[in-house]
């Protein structure tokens, strides 16, 4: 087996759909070097009309319909996030609660419905987010700033037609004409993670800011496998729900969270809630503006939504800038460990045919590693590949992306058969934390042995780790033809309408 079959190979489900999903879409693509980046709407045509007369026809007759009084000083809505048909009444009397005057940026928390992110925010790369409404400014300059922090990160399929945020915009675009946008797409957030979000989102917030969390309550029925009862469906959802909303009430987080792991709840934005209710002041009033059930809406509760319209009121609070140790850097002593949890995992899959749980694990998970990184594990025997699986874009804690990808290596490489306990001794494993990928504009950019790489040309996707050319002793002509053909195109396939972006990579190994 020769070496460079090192080579990396995406696993399908882990790496190639989200990396694959990213930029294929040309609406989305910079059209030239230093102009704006547009993200269109995805869902324009499908969850709301394509033309902006029909759309704008649309919802002024739903904000004409929506029979609400302004509430004096809102700072912050849950609005739900359905077809319009179902929730959007619902949401404009929501943001017609509102006093549109008093808002120069809103910051909107949405929720993954596509990426499986765990203690993860996913932001933007783009200047403005495009419905047929026109364009909305990105807050570009936050943007940036959160990236410093390493719970905010770029997903890009957590990006692309995430339509809890894409359903509020053309409302908001109709409401309010001149504002800038944060638009938050939440993962999967643990206690400790949701607080530390808010406290940095704090550092963001003037009292021209306006907070949305976009959520649906209770998805009942067969179509989102949740049926706790059969009998008086529209009485016990709304029980259900309520119990929700009295800790929404009472902005405890904590609860909130117990209250959805007891029930089962179907609650998709419990996370953006569990931000907005660590960020509002102490002086926060909870207005109860709508509460809608779709079952009741088309008279028909085989499957049902619940929809809630929340109105918070209240004065941000000014407090002092949070700073937080923003370093992934690891102690030896950490890469250690993390190179112990990686043989731990296959020996653990060997006995027990399973991925072990969390409070299984050997070792003890510093700060440091639960901070989302993105991590390769690559198993050698005799400096041969036995396996090498890994992630693009971090999208969960570094351990546990150690861990599911070491478990990937051994059993999952499509190139190989899963490893055996005999082999085991004879393994040597390398792990590689990476950092953000980025564009270059040229071939010419990339430093071997320093840069990993990515390739883009149409469908035709390839990647290599920094490693990969020194190991080889490849010059850079060979690095990209060898890229190439791994994507299967020819060996000058790189020189013309191709894309590369680049990034670097913490790599560590056992003795």
């Amino acid at each position: 087996m020769r070496n460079y079959s090192y080579i990396i190979l995406f696993l399908l489900f882990i790496v190639v759909i989200p990396f694959a999903c990213g930029e294929n879409s040309t609406s989305n693509k910079e059209k030239e070097v230093g102009s704006p980046k547009v993200y269109k709407s995805l869902i324009a045509g499908q969850w709301y009309d394509a033309s902006p007369q029909k759309l704008t026809q649309q919802i002024s007759e739903m904000f004409n319909k929506a029979d609400i009084e302004p509430i004096e000083n809102v700072i912050g809505l849950i609005l739900p996030h359905a077809g319009y048909m179902y929730s959007g009444l619902t949401a404009c009397k929501g943001i017609k609660a509102t006093d549109k005057s008093l808002y120069s940026r809103i910051i909107i928390l949405g929720t993954s419905h596509r990426a499986p992110l765990e203690n993860i925010i996913s932001i933007p790369s783009v200047d403005f987010y495009e419905t047929p409404l026109g364009q909305i400014p990105i807050d570009v300059e936050i943007i940036q700033d959160l990236k410093k922090f390493p719970y905010f990160k770029e997903v890009p399929l957590a990006q692309q037609g995430e339509h809890s945020i894409e359903i509020e915009l053309p409302l908001l675009q109709y409401f309010k004409k001149d504002f800038k946008l944060i638009p938050l797409i939440c993962g999967r957030l643990d206690l400790e993670t949701t607080q530390k979000i808010a406290q940095i989102l704090q550092n963001y917030i003037d009292e021209r800011t306006l907070v949305i969390v976009s959520s649906d309550f209770t998805h009942y029925g067969p179509n989102y496998n949740y049926k706790p009862f059969n009998e008086n469906i529209p009485e016990n959802l709304k029980k259900l729900d309520m119990g929700a909303y009295q800790y929404i009430e009472k902005r405890d987080v904590k609860k909130f969270y117990e209250y959805i792991e007891k029930t089962g709840i179907t609650i998709c934005g419990p996370y953006g809630i569990g931000v907005l209710m660590y960020l509002l002041p102490e002086n926060t009033q909870v207005n109860l503006v709508e509460y809608k059930q779709s079952g009741e809406i088309v008279n028909d509760y085989q499957n049902s939504v619940s929809y809630f319209g929340i109105a918070f009121t209240g004065t941000w609070e000014k407090k002092e800038r949070t700073s937080m140790n923003t370093s992934t850097t690891l102690t030896p002593e950490e890469k250690k460990d993390l190179l112990k949890l990686a043989r731990w995992t296959l020996e653990y899959v060997l006995e027990h045919n399973k991925l072990p749980s969390d409070n299984e694990i050997p070792i003890k998970i510093t700060e440091t590693m639960k901070t989302p990184r993105a991590a390769f594990v690559t198993l050698k025997i005799n400096d041969n590949l036995r396996g090498c699986i890994g992630e693009i874009f971090a999208t969960k804690p570094m351990y546990k992306s150690v861990l599911q990808n070491a478990y990937n290596a051994g059993f999952k490489d499509p190139r190989f058969y899963p490893i055996t306990k005999d082999e085991l001794p004879k393994i040597k494993i390398d792990i590689s934390l990476l950092t953000h990928p980025r564009k270059i504009n040229h071939y010419n950019e990339i430093e071997l042995g320093k840069h990993g790489i990515i390739l883009k040309k149409g469908y035709y996707q390839s990647l290599f780790l920094p490693q990969v050319a020194p190991e080889q002793n490849w010059n850079l002509q060979q690095t990209l033809e060898h890229l190439s053909m791994k994507a299967g195109l020819p060996p000058d396939g790189y020189k013309e309408g191709t894309e590369f972006e680049v990034f670097e990579a913490e790599v560590f190994h056992e003795e």
